[in-house]
């Protein structure tokens, strides 16, 4: 691209970005608020969306939602209940019978089984994932994809995150979200889809806090019946500390004025949301530069991505928010000291960098740390393989399959 084009397109990205932002005042002044953010990063992304007309980008999006794979996958579904009556959505896949099990059982049926009298077959290792902020359990799609049949897995929605009810204690009482309610939401759903035998613990960002905030307040649980821990892309503290890609000075400006921008965003939720239609195209630019760091990441995993963000409600992002800069649960990781630990994340990660990844690590020798050149935040969609691979390795160290019978 030449010079004058180069400027041509930065000139029209600032026009759409002041169209951007008209649109935004006339969702509310809240909106407003948000159009100026949107304008100014959509600098950042101007010159790949400047590339294809805004009806031929529209018609992309809908022909990728059509013809996408990614998030299809579902398992038998069930219902756990948080402490506060909180309806949390997972689902359950168990682990296909061995090659020969009709035969042995007859056609359509299930393999005889012999055991002693009063005595049965332990349970099966479970391995249960954990998604992050404003994404779902359909985050883990290459992870389940490779995983299914192979061992039993229960994928869940957290606290009003895609088919789980809003928090109630949010709804109906203005109890702030906290980092310890995800913990005991996540010993309520083990509980109801595993409530015996061994368990790996799967976390990515803030799954991997709630993580954490199980083994704070359960390290019984930790310590009779999890075999095995993943922290991928997340943090033990400190993350109000990230600049996420942005000058200091610019920060700390953010950091200001963010929290309570938020608050007007949650009380205005109907207006903001329009206004957020309004600008998908900009809000498109930042999720891929905040999700990935490859420039020729697949489109279709993209608007997956984009898909799943878009459908958390602007005010359950609200109320969400404040949580992360209260968490800090390094002391809880000794919890996890005598386990197999895989530490995860893409050495790009702008929301969660590989720094607090190391920090982790730091606290725990004997973890396996992996950072994974060219990755963001969605690590395990944008670098399934690596993810996949080091993930097998962990399951084959905590006994949860075979070595020989890895199938990632």
């Amino acid at each position: 691209m030449s010079e004058s084009s180069t400027g041509a397109a930065a000139v029209e990205a600032v026009s759409e970005a002041a169209a951007a932002a008209g649109n935004w005042r006339r969702a509310g002044v809240a909106g407003a608020a948000i159009g100026v953010l949107a304008a100014g990063a959509a600098a950042g992304v101007a010159i790949e969306r400047l590339t294809v007309g805004r009806g031929m980008r529209k018609k992309a999006r809908l022909a990728l939602d059509a013809s996408g794979p990614y998030g299809s996958l579902r398992g038998m579904p069930g219902t756990a209940y948080a402490d506060d009556g909180t309806e949390l959505s997972y689902e359950v896949e168990e682990v296909e019978p061995a090659e020969g099990a009709d035969r042995a059982g007859g056609a359509g049926q299930a393999p005889r089984r012999r055991r002693l009298f009063g005595r049965r077959e332990p349970a099966p290792v479970t391995v249960v994932f954990s998604h992050g902020y404003c994404l779902s359990q359909d985050s883990w799609h290459f992870q389940r994809a490779a995983l299914r049949g192979v061992v039993r897995a229960v994928y869940w929605d957290q606290r009003s995150h895609a088919r789980s009810a809003r928090g109630v204690d949010q709804l109906e009482h203005d109890v702030p979200v906290s980092i310890d309610q995800l913990g005991r939401d996540l010993k309520a759903v083990i509980d109801a889809a595993a409530p015996e035998g061994p368990l790996v613990l799967v976390g990515h960002s803030m799954g991997g806090m709630t993580t954490m905030a199980l083994a704070d307040q359960f390290p019984e649980l930790i310590r009779d019946r999890v075999v095995g821990v993943a922290l991928i892309g997340t943090s033990s503290g400190q993350l109000g500390e990230v600049n996420f890609g942005l000058p200091v000075a610019g920060m700390n400006a953010v950091r200001r004025v963010l929290p309570g921008l938020l608050r007007a965003l949650g009380s205005q939720a109907e207006l903001v949301e329009r206004g957020r239609r309004a600008t998908a195209d900009l809000f498109a630019g930042v999720i891929k530069r905040y999700s990935f760091s490859r420039k020729d990441v697949d489109p279709a995993i993209a608007r997956f991505a984009e898909r799943m963000i878009e459908a958390t409600p602007i005010d359950v992002v609200a109320e969400f928010y404040p949580a992360f800069a209260e968490h800090d649960k390094a002391a809880a990781l000794k919890h996890f000291a005598e386990l197999p630990v895989l530490v995860l994340a893409g050495n790009e990660d702008l929301v969660t960098p590989s720094e607090h990844s190391e920090a982790i690590a730091q606290l725990l020798p004997d973890a396996e740390l992996v950072l994974v050149p060219d990755a963001g935040h969605l690590v395990m969609l944008e670098h399934p393989e690596v993810v996949m691979d080091r993930l097998a390795d962990l399951l084959v160290r905590a006994g949860a399959v075979q070595g020989a019978g890895r199938r990632a």
